[in-house]
């Protein structure tokens, strides 16, 4: 006859091995789980929350996002005209610091010159009407011409112009 009774032997072939066996496979994983939580829970924590609940933490967290740089202005009021550095911080920034879609950076000497080159006046009116991508007033129908003149003053002077900032004309 064959020895084909033979083929499937196991490992485990007395009963105290098949009991040890089975102690190990519910002892070693929570050996394993409990050294894992040990680790993870003594790892220091040097400053974790330790400002978290002080009255100035408590207030940065809750404050409304809308609170974050509007001002509100009364729609009846006169308008006040805005510095050259308002206007650039609220519209020309978003083109002009980065350089986007070819604008020149707001203190590019080298990107300024050639416009600078064109005078006062075409630059003024190149902003007020657009020019390529640049929309008109930057893309603020709001804006005052002198505010946006303003704002060409602001961002040509830190490319190395010496324009004069314009005056607002008076109200008639």
């Amino acid at each position: 006859m064959s020895d084909a009774h033979n083929e499937h032997e196991s490992p485990i072939k007395t009963p105290q091995q098949l009991i040890a066996v089975i102690i190990a496979s519910f002892v070693i994983p929570i050996v394993i789980i409990v050294m894992l939580v040990h680790y993870v829970g003594s790892t220091p924590k040097a400053g974790a929350g330790s400002t978290a609940q002080t009255p100035e933490a408590i207030a940065e967290r809750i404050k409304p996002v809308a609170d974050e740089g509007y001002k509100l202005v009364d729609a009846s009021a006169p308008h006040q005209l805005k510095t050259g550095a308002e206007v650039y911080n609220a519209a020309c920034m978003a083109c002009h610091a980065s350089g986007a879609a070819g604008s020149p950076k707001m203190g590019d000497a080298g990107a300024w010159g050639p416009r600078i080159k064109q005078g006062y006046d075409t630059l003024v009116s190149h902003a007020i009407k657009g020019i390529r991508a640049m929309p008109a007033k930057g893309g603020n129908p709001d804006l005052d011409d002198v505010e946006v003149a303003r704002a060409v003053v602001h961002m040509a002077n830190a490319g190395g112009a010496k324009f004069k900032e314009p005056e607002a004309k008076p109200a008639k």
